[in-house]
C-alpha cells in the first residue's frame, strides 16, 4: 500500500500494478477537480478475502488519520461489493473500475454516492495520458484491461470485465510522452496482458505491439512486462528477448500450481510441462533471464503429493521470485464448491512455499556477487538491477546517486533487503 506525497490529494493503492497506474490517473483527476479539498482515494483489491479485509481496514485508517478529508473508494472490491463500502460511515463516494477512470466522477457537485455500472457491458478501455508518475523513474502503462478466461478460483473478471486492449498507436504515444518527461523504465501492465490485441482490428499480439513500441521510441531505456501466461506468449516476444536488450531479463509467470490435475481444476491453459518448456526456451535465448511466478497454496482437492509438484516446479524452472497466495475461497466461483483444504494446512503449505522462495532468491543474490550490473536509481542511492533485484549503492567519493541516474556497479553483498553494490569508478 502506497501514498503519494501531496498534502491535499493522497492515494492508497492495494493490489496489482494496474491499480498503481490507475491510482495515478485518479490522482490527476482529483487534483484537477477537487484541488481545494483534502482527498484520500483508496484503490481497493479483491484478489483474496484478505485483500478485501485490508481494503476495508485502509478505509477506516484513512478516516482516522484524515478526519476532514473526502474519502473516495474505488477499484475491484468496490466494483464487486459497492454496497459494503456505501454502508461504511467513513466513505463519501464509491467508484467502480470504469467510473474511477472518468474525470467527471471527481466533480465536487456529483450528488450520487455510488457510481458503479455493469463492468461486463464495457467494450473499450479508456485512454489516459498521465503527466508522469510522481517521484518515479519507472512508470506503468495500461495496455489492456479485463479477462476473457474464467479460472475457477478467480473473481477478478467480475471486477474488471472482459478483455479490452489499448490500440498500439495510443500505447506508443503514451510511452513517448513519459520518456520525454524523463521516465526511463516502462512496465506494460493489465489483467491478462498475453491476451492483448485479440479484440483490436487485425488482432495484433503482445509481441507485435512491443516490437513497435521499442522501434518507435528508441530513447526508452528499459521495458518490462508484467505477469505472462506461459501458454500464450507469442514468437515476437521470444525474438525481442534475443535481439533487444531493452526488454529486461526478468519475466513473471502466472503459474498458479505445479500439478497437472490442480491446473486442470483451476481451468488454467497450461500444464506443468508447458511452464517448464517455456522457461527452458527463454533461457536458451536469454541465458541471464530470471523468473518470478504466482503460486496458490492449498487449492481445493490439493493433496500433499500434488503440493509437492508445486515445490518441485520451483526448482525445475529455477524460479527466483515467488508470489505466494494462500488459497482464498471466493463465493460465486466454481472452486468454492469443491472440497476445501483445511485452513491450517493451507497456511502451512504457503509457509513452505515462501521458505523455498526465500532460498531461491538468496541463491540468485549470491550468484550476483562480484557481477557488474546496471542500476536505475529510483530514490537516493537505491534502485533495481535489470533483473529487478533491489540494490543499495555505497556513496562513491563523497557523493550519493540521485533519482533517474543509470549507474554501473559491482555487487558487493546481499541481505534481506536485496543487493548492495559499489559504483564502477570511471576509467576503471
Amino acid at each position: 500500500m502506497t501514498a503519494n506525497k501531496s498534502s491535499l490529494i493522497k492515494t492508497m493503492t492495494l493490489g496489482c500494478r494496474l491499480n498503481t497506474y490507475e491510482s495515478e490517473v485518479m490522482r490527476d483527476h482529483a487534483s484537477q477537480h477537487l484541488k481545494d479539498e483534502d482527498v484520500v482515494i483508496i484503490n481497493t483489491c479483491a484478489v483474496t478475502n484478505e485483500a478485501e479485509r485490508q481494503s476495508r481496514q485502509a478505509v477506516r485508517k484513512a478516516r482516522r488519520e484524515n478526519p476532514a478529508a473526502r474519502i473516495i473508494v474505488a477499484g475491484c472490491s468496490a466494483q464487486i461489493h459497492p454496497e459494503t463500502y456505501a454502508s461504511m460511515p467513513e466513505v463519501d463516494r464509491v467508484l467502480g473500475n470504469t467510473e474511477k477512470m472518468k474525470a467527471d466522477s471527481f466533480l465536487p457537485e456529483t450528488s450520487k454516492k455510488v457510481l458503479v455500472n455493469d463492468i461486463m457491458n464495457i467494450r473499450e478501455t479508456a485512454h489516459h495520458l498521465i503527466s508522469g508518475f510522481e517521484s518515479r523513474t519507472r512508470a506503468f502503462i495500461e495496455i489492456q484491461n479485463g479477462c476473457d478466461h474464467r479460472c475457477t478460483f478467480c473473481s477478478i473478471p467480475f471486477g474488471r470485465g472482459n478483455n479490452r486492449s489499448v490500440p498500439v498507436a495510443e500505447i506508443v504515444r503514451q510511452v513517448r510522452h513519459l520518456v520525454a518527461e524523463g521516465c526511463q523504465e516502462v512496465v506494460f501492465t493489465g489483467v491478462d496482458i498475453t491476451g492483448y490485441g485479440a479484440d483490436l482490428p487485425g488482432a495484433p499480439t503482445l509481441g507485435q505491439m512491443t516490437r513497435r513500441v521499442l522501434a518507435q521510441v528508441p530513447d526508452l531505456k528499459r521495458l518490462r512486462l508484467s505477469s505472462l501466461d506461459p501458454s500464450e506468449v507469442d514468437e515476437d516476444i521470444y525474438r525481442l528477448l534475443e535481439s533487444d536488450i531493452r526488454l529486461m531479463p526478468h519475466l513473471h509467470i502466472s503459474l498458479q500450481a505445479g500439478d497437472n490435475m490442480i491446473l486442470k481444476r483451476m481451468k488454467r491453459r497450461h500444464l506443468r510441462e508447458d511452464a517448464i518448456a517455456f522457461c527452458k526456451k527463454v533461457r536458451s535465448i536469454r541465458p541471464d533471464v530470471v523468473f518470478g511466478a504466482d503460486i496458490i497454496a492449498g487449492f481445493p482437492t490439493e493433496t500433499e503429493e500434488m503440493f509437492q509438484n508445486s515445490l518441485k516446479i520451483v526448482l525445475e524452472c529455477n524460479l527466483t521470485y515467488l508470489h505466494v497466495f494462500p488459497y482464498s475461497r471466493r463465493e460465486g466461483t466454481p472452486a468454492a464448491k469443491m472440497p476445501q483444504v483445511m485452513g491450517k494446512e493451507i497456511k502451512s503449505r504457503a509457509a513452505r512455499l515462501r521458505k523455498l522462495g526465500s532460498q531461491q532468491k538468496n541463491l540468485f543474490h549470491k550468484s550476483q556477487l562480484g557481477q557488474k550490473v546496471s542500476v536505475l536509481i529510483e530514490e537516493k542511492s537505491k534502485g533495481h538491477t535489470s533483473h529487478f533485484a533491489p540494490i543499495r549503492l555505497e556513496t562513491s567519493r563523497g557523493r550519493s546517486f540521485d533519482k533517474g541516474e543509470n549507474v554501473i556497479a559491482y555487487v558487493t553483498g546481499y541481505d534481506d533487503q536485496g543487493l548492495t553494490g559499489k559504483a564502477v569508478v570511471e576509467n576503471e
